[in-house]
């Protein structure tokens, strides 16, 4: 079985954060390990508390995954402080770490900010350069770029400043009012647009986590970079229009939407 690693922060929803990514890697059927950046205490309104592990701590986490089982990918989610960063990043160089997803987790959906203007400039500096991809949404890749984002042009333009500044793929999700859940992969083939249809689904706590870890799941499996995009936008596609609807805010989605075990049956 191939496996995937989540280094991300801890959603006590469940929603979002290393268990929307534990339970996408899962349906995507790889085998997901985690090393967890910070707690939170969260729910579908918003964050109420952040507690960081320590960079000693998640240098343990890490030595003790690749030591063991070695990641077929890596999806990199909340990190919310540069000295968390420059761990992460020491070790994926130590161990030579590959296929690496890095989702640049900025604010949370209800609004909530979740990484310190210090380890966005560590972020660019040291996990972009060696990440197969990156995952911004508008807001983020406004931020990675310095570019203002209102149409499928200016995606274009943010996209292929990102690539060429860091070197890496660019997935530039288009939610946020920009067109129609489209995203735009930037890449070595050139640029390739995913069309989305939107889903009238209000509860979309967790998106850009499941999106990165589906498509590093897809990474682990040997799949391109382009089907392992496509694949993953089918999943979230299909997770969305199960309309879950949990909560009192935006709820998590449907990751067990395609599970078909008999375990997973309800008592009749």
């Amino acid at each position: 079985m191939k496996t995937a690693l989540t280094i991300a922060g801890s959603d006590s929803c469940g929603g979002a954060g290393i268990q929307a990514d534990i339970k996408t890697m899962t349906m995507n059927g790889v085998y997901a390990m985690s090393a967890i950046t910070a707690l939170t205490a969260q729910n579908t309104t918003g964050v109420r508390s952040i507690m960081e592990a320590s960079p000693e701590f998640l240098a343990q986490q890490l030595d003790a995954v690749f030591e063991d089982i070695f990641p077929d990918a890596v999806k990199i989610g909340m990190v919310s402080s540069s000295g968390l960063v420059q761990v992460i990043a020491d070790k994926l160089c130590e161990y030579k770490a590959k296929n690496i997803v890095a989702d640049p987790v900025m604010v949370a959906t209800s609004g909530s900010a979740l990484i310190k203007t210090d380890a966005i400039k560590t972020l660019t500096d040291r996990i972009l350069p060696m990440a197969t991809v990156v995952t911004p949404n508008i807001p983020e890749a406004q931020v990675l770029s310095g570019l203002d984002i209102k149409n499928r042009d200016d995606m274009k333009k943010a996209a292929e400043l990102i690539r060429s500044q860091y070197g890496c793929a660019v997935l530039l999700k288009g939610g946020h009012s920009v067109n129609d859940a489209s995203d735009l992969l930037c890449w070595e083939n050139g640029f390739e647009w995913f069309e989305g249809k939107r889903i009238d689904n209000p509860n979309t706590h967790g998106t850009g986590c499941t999106l990165s870890s589906a498509i590093a799941s897809n990474l682990a499996k040997g799949f391109s970079l382009g089907e392992s995009v496509g694949l993953a936008k089918e999943f979230i596609s299909g997770a969305l229009a199960a309309m879950l609807d949990l909560g009192n805010g935006s709820g998590p989605m449907a990751h067990n939407f395609d599970l078909k075990s008999r375990f997973a049956n309800e008592k009749s």
